[in-house]
């Protein structure tokens, strides 16, 4: 069935305290959504970051992002003081994250939150500890790992001591009494993320919204996943990498790209049945309804570059699993919901593998206009079929009002061809474009939410292979206007991928846990009604600056009368899980100025 959605990860969400989060913003966000007809939010990965701030690069395949606990609901839940959280400073830029103040200000909260839930110890405290028995078998190496990165000054686990680099039980038992309440601390930490994601989660699924979230092909180095489980990666009897990841030389790049993750030792999972694969991917499907797997190629083939070199010029092609591997993940799991990522440069085989595996494949309109490629134009929306995804462009490439304004003359005057006309004003064919791929075969289509607001790049989320400046853009609140709403859902009706009354009323009814007290899905229909004639007009609709509000949560304190817990039931040390004890292999799981869109001459 044709649909669309948006594209817009958690952290560039308006909420307060510095960061897109679970908070109101995101129900507010999910309501939006649905107002307008969409079907599917995109969210990126979930898990916790490290060096860089990329979700691509996580401490553990199967851990959340901690930055994303809502720390409204830790106030009206009574763990938080509001003037407590509003004395530390997140930054000045309500469009920009500031990673370095967002680290030293949420974990000085989150402990104090976490002080108070283990003295209080009230019938979340239960939960907590559900949490911790269920999750065990990546938690506790998860934690232990966290644990250890501060005891060690945040350095990587390959510059720790060798003893508890190569996880020897006696080492292991050692740090895990001395660390045992930092160990706690990351436990809980992944607690109140799962729980707070799956409130907003259940509210999104009840509107009629799936989400979207990816899994990186691999691991980064410095994660939990390669330290716990080296026997999963090509590692030498040192417990270093022999080889690692990246790509070839090619004509962006002399020495190529040394991305530096470890590599799979595919032999060894597919001794084990993919085991591993089949839990990371079962966990997975508890974060999100659709997969994105990114960098799907690796699976056909992957280049190996020995670990010792400094440039990926000297690597070569090894082959993946291929088809044995999602074989495998199918028979354990059923159908999978699954979005290949398979841009860049594609093999015949690895078209092959698409095919077999037989899931929808990913079309990018930025990728469809250069005029000076002969080939076969495999992104031009007359060559899609109905299984794939198309985007006008995703979090790796520039917004497309940017790209609009870096793209040669001949490459805009193609699309001008291929629409018939001429467009001289570059907002009304940012509305054109995002036309073409709702217009097209593909049966689902996925906008990023900067280009149905005509954002430039100073709104872009990723540039590869730059540090620094990534991951950082914010929306400000009130910049989804009505308008915007408006344009996203008559283009959606107009080519036949609005939700179907059938499907919506097979969604079962949710409420959040903490419902926003202004929803977006409340705003007047005068509103929308006079942004609609505002575009009939051919007038542009401004998106009015709005200075932060804030955000009223209530401060209600929980009864805890009645809720202690017997504290006998958690001694610290009696509930921790002897890391010796456990087996050796276990399975790990893991702006700038805004620009309100000028919306085309002609209504939709």
């Amino acid at each position: 069935m044709r649909a669309s959605g948006v594209l817009l990860p958690i952290s560039s969400l308006s909420s307060k305290y510095g960061i897109g989060c679970f908070s109101r913003e995101a129900y507010q966000f999910v309501d939006f959504l649905k107002k307008n007809g969409q079907s599917y939010w995109q969210i990126l990965p979930l898990g916790q970051t490290s060096y860089g701030d990329s979700p691509y690069q996580s401490f553990s395949t199967f851990a959340g992002n901690p930055y994303f606990i809502s720390l409204e609901d830790l106030i009206s839940r009574g763990l938080l003081k509001k003037k407590d959280c509003d004395n530390y400073d997140f930054g000045s830029n309500p469009a920009d994250i500031d990673y370095g103040k967002m680290y030293r200000a949420r974990y000085r909260l989150l402990k104090k939150a976490f002080a108070l839930f283990y003295d209080i110890k009230d019938a979340d405290y239960v939960k907590f500890l559900e949490f911790q028995e269920k999750e065990a078998e990546w938690l506790c190496d998860y934690a232990l790992f966290m644990a250890l990165k501060d005891n060690f000054k945040g350095k990587s686990w390959t510059q720790w001591p060798e003893d508890i680099r190569l996880r020897k039980p006696q080492a292991l038992q050692s740090y895990e009494e001395k660390l045992k309440e930092q160990i706690l601390f990351y436990e809980y930490l992944q607690y109140e993320f799962y729980r707070q994601w799956g409130e907003l989660k259940s509210y999104a699924n009840g509107q009629g919204i799936r989400i979207i979230g990816d899994i990186p092909i691999y691991v980064a180095l410095d994660s939990a996943d390669a330290w716990a489980q080296p026997s999963l990666f090509q590692f030498g009897e040192d417990g270093m990498p022999t080889a690692v990841a990246g790509c070839p030389p090619d004509a962006f790049s002399a020495t190529g790209q040394l991305w530096g993750n470890p590599l799979y030792h595919w032999d060894y999972h597919k001794k084990t049945g993919y085991d591993w694969w089949i839990k990371r991917v079962s966990a997975s499907y508890k974060m999100y309804d659709v997969i994105r797997i990114d960098h799907f190629r690796g699976f056909d083939e992957y280049y190996a570059i020995p670990a010792k070199d400094q440039t990926a010029e000297f690597g070569k092609w090894e082959k993946g699993p291929g088809i044995g591997l999602f074989a495998a993940l199918s028979s354990a799991l059923g159908k999978l919901d699954v979005i290949v990522e398979d841009l860049g440069y594609i093999t015949e085989s690895v078209r092959e593998l698409v095919r077999a595996v037989g899931f929808p494949n990913m079309k990018v309109l930025e990728f469809a206009f250069d005029a000076k490629d002969n080939g076969p134009r495999d992104y031009l929306p007359y060559n899609y079929d109905k299984n794939c995804v198309v985007y006008t462009g995703t979090h790796d490439n520039e917004t497309l009002r940017g790209w609009l304004d870096s793209i040669p003359k001949a490459d805009y005057g193609m699309i001008e061809k291929y629409l018939g006309r001429k467009v001289a004003d570059k907002d009304e064919m940012v509305a054109q474009v995002i036309r073409l791929a709702q217009a097209s075969a593909a049966n689902l289509c996925i906008i990023p939410m900067q280009d149905y607001l005509c954002l430039d790049n100073r709104a872009r989320i990723n540039e590869p292979s730059t540090l620094g400046k990534n991951w950082r853009w914010r929306l400000l609140p009130g910049q989804l206007t009505p308008a915007a709403g408006l344009f996203m859902k008559k283009l959606t009706k107009t080519y036949g991928r609005m939700p179907s009354a059938k499907a919506a009323a097979n969604q079962p009814k949710q409420e959040p846990a903490e419902m926003p007290t202004e929803s977006s899905s409340q705003e007047g229909t005068k509103e929308q009604a006079a942004a609609g004639a505002k575009e009939d007009a051919g007038i542009q609709v401004g998106a009015a600056q709005k200075e932060r509000t804030a955000v009223q949560a209530g401060a209600a304190q929980k009864e805890s009368a009645g809720t202690q817990v017997n504290t006998a039931q958690k001694e610290s040390a009696g509930t921790r899980v002897n890391t010796a004890q456990k087996k050796t292999v276990s399975a790990q799981a893991v702006a700038g100025e805004k620009k309100a869109i000028k919306m085309p001459k002609k209504s939709v």
